[in-house]
């Protein structure tokens, strides 16, 4: 139980702390797991599209939030902001030839 309590203390302190980077991390986990369940269960797109649509909307967030204000990784977070968007994008054109 004082696991869980630490762990809930964590995700709140987190939370408060920096909230945009808390939602991008969110978002990303969502994906991830969207993207997990189009994989494991053949046919189902609409988890692939919210798991893409979910990436498109944290890269993009994370540019903006280093622009708004830069950290001191700017670099790589960007360029792996970048990489997610171009390989959402591209899971998207893969989609919609295959449709």
């Amino acid at each position: 139980m004082r696991f869980w309590r630490f762990w809930l203390n964590a995700v709140i302190l987190s939370s408060q702390h920096n909230p945009p980077r808390f939602v991008e991390l969110l978002m990303l986990s969502l994906a991830i797991i969207m993207l997990a369940i189009s994989t494991l269960f053949p046919g189902k797109e609409a988890f692939l599209i919210l798991g893409l649509s979910f990436v498109v909307g944290a890269s993009l967030s994370i540019l903006v939030r280093e622009v708004m204000s830069p950290s001191p990784r700017t670099l790589i977070t960007q360029i792996t902001a970048v990489l997610l968007l171009v390989v959402s994008i591209y899971g998207f054109a893969d989609l919609i030839q295959h449709l």
